[in-house]
């Protein structure tokens, strides 16, 4: 259609202005009708087609890598109390430095047990003594069985006063229980120090551990001995082998976690107790039945994915999903090798819906 407008140049400025909203009208009347959508075969207009991308359901064999992070720490970490109060007369370590085991850590005066012990050996001679005076006695009939029982009783107290001081005698003098390090000192000489007080904590560098919280999902997987990825942040992106030395027996009931110990031997240089480290667990292959993880759907009670059956309906399928595995995830239950599930799509879709299937794009 061809509009053609002769303007004659004495039309005054409101005439222009009307002729012109005039001519905005028609083209877009024009416009409209041109755009119109095509009728079906009755009169009607196509029904819009519902367009999915669908994947298939299929099984390989996997295994699940998942990072987790976790803090070093020593192996065996020692911390060295007090079993005696009294002054502190010698405390030779510091921090960092290197202890056999059974060298000198801590000394207390023990002036006063040593006074304490050598009356109780006098005692206890003197039992000895009487006992066996007594028993030469009761040979002649001279004393009676139970005169002589009391002196052997005596004899057995005095021998267990003496042994006790000795006892006490030997906490007065603290040696390092293990080879390793001094890694805290809380105190100095000539402080006096407390029964059952915190003086130093040794600890053993030839190894380092980090425990871990793993889901109940992979735990069943893993095994002691198992070989583990191990960065350590502050030694950049160096990669050490760990081993798996301890898989706790119980889970926490609120997370469903367990828990693993990592151990990193030899440590490697620089490597500290209190460094962050990321450990990388691959768990053996296994035949697990996978669909990409967009298929899955959730609500308040259940999961689900959409199924295709042999006419293009949608079919919501109850399923029970496993492990995440990248862009997958595992299913438990529900589904069967072949079938196609929907990855996308869902706007307006629902059970029994005609859909039209495209191929599943994959970068």
């Amino acid at each position: 259609m061809t509009v053609i407008v002769i303007m004659k140049t004495h039309l005054t400025r409101h005439r222009s202005r009307l002729w012109l909203r005039g001519l905005i009208c028609l083209l877009a009347v024009t416009g409209l009708a041109g755009c119109e959508q095509p009728k079906a075969p009755g009169g009607g207009k196509d029904k819009p087609v519902h367009l999915v991308e669908v994947a298939p359901v299929v099984s390989d064999n996997l295994s699940v890598v998942r990072t987790r992070a976790g803090t070093l720490r020593a192996q065996r970490e020692v911390r060295v109390y007090t079993q005696e109060e009294g002054r502190i007369t010698a405390l030779p370590v510091y921090e960092g430095d290197k202890v056999a085991e059974g060298d000198l850590l801590v000394r207390l005066d023990n002036t006063l047990i040593k006074a304490q012990l050598a009356r109780a050996s006098a005692t206890r001679k003197q039992a000895a003594q009487d006992a066996r005076r007594l028993k030469e006695l009761r040979g002649s009939k001279l004393v009676s069985e139970d005169e002589y029982a009391r002196a052997r009783t005596a004899l057995e107290v005095a021998e267990a006063d003496e042994q006790v001081l000795k006892t006490r005698l030997g906490y007065t003098i603290i040696s390092s229980p293990i080879s390793g390090v001094v890694s805290v000192r809380l105190s100095e000489p000539g402080n006096i120090a407390g029964r059952h007080q915190h003086l130093l904590t040794v600890s053993d560098p030839s190894s380092l551990v980090t425990e871990l919280p793993v889901s109940e999902l992979i735990l069943p997987d893993l095994s002691l001995g198992d070989v583990a990825r191990v960065r350590i942040d502050a030694l950049g992106d160096r990669v050490f082998d760990g081993r798996i030395t301890r898989i706790y027996p119980s889970l926490d009931p609120v997370t469903r976690r367990g828990t693993i110990e990592v151990e990193i031997k030899p440590v490697p240089a620089g490597a500290a107790p209190g460094q962050l480290c990321r450990v990388e667990l691959s768990t053996r292959a296994a035949l697990r039945q996978v669909i990409p993880f967009a298929a899955l759907r959730r609500d308040a009670d259940s999961e689900y994915v959409y199924v295709l059956d042999d006419e293009n309906r949608a079919q919501r399928v109850a399923v029970v999903s496993g492990l995440r595995l990248a862009e997958r995830i595992e299913i438990r239950e529900g589904l069967e090798d072949g079938q196609q599930v929907v990855t996308k799509g869902f706007l307006g879709l629902a059970p029994g819906k005609q859909v039209k299937p495209v191929e599943r794009h994959t970068p």
